[in-house]
């Protein structure tokens, strides 16, 4: 009985995982339709590569692009792009049970098993009630990040503009979209102007950290306020990582860049990059600085932030903190010789193992595979530069050391295959493509081999 409801289960979240991919490839492809038409484009025609990848771009929440957002599309084009970010940060299926709730439409249980797979729940009970949470509270957080943004946005550019610009940062901040319109200064130039805005770095920089923790830990924290001990052990889990990569991260950028990307500015200037360069590789895509002028070692940093990503449930991508703490507490576990895993007095299953296992194998494996292949059909491409732009894809990130608008045709698509399978997920980019498992009768014999 036990088996065969496993593999019912497994089955399930097949034909799940299947219909959010079909239905991100449906949105891509609106998406890319909308943006092909003229009145989206300054120029009068599209570009059916070009819309695709920033459709793509845009529904997979990545921010890598191939022509300046604000330069080459239109207002309609632009909306177009928030639309998709909107949708693919909080999830196309989350926006239709919301929709659903609104209209008092019964949800059923296979809507609700929908459900809990798309927004990555624990258990199907309450998801209703959580799907109500995430839509009202993302707009509640986009809306005050949209005000705080507008004190300074609207001096600059002025009222409309500034207040437009002001929703459209902070719901791509939110979503951990990456997308920004401060080409209407300096085309790809992102958020360096405000390097020493205290309200525009504190304000972005809040809101990718609260988009990237996830929905479950959102519940959790209002549910049970700042009674740390009574979290999930997800939640505790997620909020620990994040504040031990943050504040690492801040303090190692602060040393690294010294003598590069922060030469020349002041302390607060210096504080406010690091901990700008700390977060956004996980994975929101904005910068404050010049990516290209960070140091090798920056860049190396910042690529294993875009590895980690941020965390299971949220709008971040990567293969997420837990998939890396799962494997870091499993390799000292087998260093100490412990049988289990322990964490804040809890075991883990070996489930959760093999499944943190399987993510961070098959995100490392496209990424060897993607450089290898773009650096094959464009040799004269450097070879960090292309290991950072297909980290920053596959994360979902969209940093760029500025490479992407040097991409041939099938470097861009390569890209594009990749934002779309970090956007699912690697593992649940591999079960679209599973076939139906077989049972076996008989199972081989175990044999040991030598490993290390």
């Amino acid at each position: 009985m036990g088996l065969e409801f496993k593999k019912k289960k497994i089955a399930a979240k097949k034909s799940t995982t299947r219909q959010i991919a079909f239905g991100f490839a449906m949105i891509i492809l609106a998406g890319t339709l909308l943006l092909s038409l003229p009145i989206a484009n300054r120029s009068g025609h599209g570009d059916p590569l070009s819309a695709l990848f920033t459709a793509t771009s845009a529904t997979c929440v990545t921010g890598l692009v191939v022509a300046d957002t604000y330069q080459n599309w239109t207002i309609f084009g632009q909306l177009v792009i928030l639309c998709m970010i909107q949708v693919g940060g909080l999830g196309f299926m989350t926006i239709g049970a919301y929709i659903s709730v609104l209209l008092k439409k019964r949800i059923g249980l296979k809507e609700r098993e929908r459900l809990q797979e798309s927004v990555n729940t624990l258990e199907i009970a309450g998801v209703v009630r959580l799907v109500k949470k995430i839509v009202q509270g993302a707009l509640c957080i986009e809306g005050l990040g949209a005000v705080l943004l507008a004190f300074r946005f609207v001096p600059r550019f002025g009222a409309a503009r500034g207040i437009y610009f002001a929703v459209f940062h902070a719901i791509s901040a939110f979503c951990n979209g990456g997308f920004d319109l401060m080409g209407v200064d300096e085309a790809y130039s992102s958020l360096v102007a405000f390097e020493g805005d205290i309200v525009v770095n504190l304000v972005v920089v809040t809101l990718i950290l609260v988009g990237g923790i996830g929905f479950i830990v959102w519940d959790d924290v209002a549910r049970h306020k700042w009674h740390f001990r009574k979290y999930l052990l997800h939640s505790k889990i997620v909020l620990t990582t994040t504040l031990v990569l943050t504040a690492a991260g801040t303090v190692l950028f602060l040393v690294t860049e010294d003598q590069a990307a922060f030469a020349g500015m002041g302390p607060l200037e210096r504080f406010l990059g690091a901990l700008f360069s700390s977060v956004t590789p996980r994975t929101a895509g904005f910068n404050s600085v010049d990516t290209a002028a960070l140091s090798n070692s920056g860049k190396m940093l910042t690529m294993l932030m875009m590895f980690i990503g941020g965390s299971p449930g949220s709008t971040a991508g990567g293969v997420k903190t837990t998939s890396m703490i799962v494997l870091l507490f499993y390799a000292v576990a087998m260093v100490l010789n412990r049988e289990d895993i322990n964490l804040f007095g809890r075991r883990l299953t070996d489930e959760v193992v093999k499944k943190a296992n399987a993510v961070v194998v098959i995100n490392a494996t496209l990424t060897i595979i993607a450089t290898i292949v773009i650096m094959a059909v464009q040799p004269l491409l450097n070879f960090e530069d292309v290991l950072f732009e297909v980290l920053s894809a596959i994360g979902t990130v969209g940093m760029t050391v500025g490479i992407t608008r040097d991409l041939n045709i099938i470097s861009q698509v390569i890209i594009i295959v990749l934002m779309y399978c970090g956007r699912l997920g690697s593992l649940s980019f591999a079960l679209v493509f599973a076939q139906k498992s077989a049972s076996a009768s008989v199972r081989q014999p175990q044999e040991k081999i030598i490993v290390g």
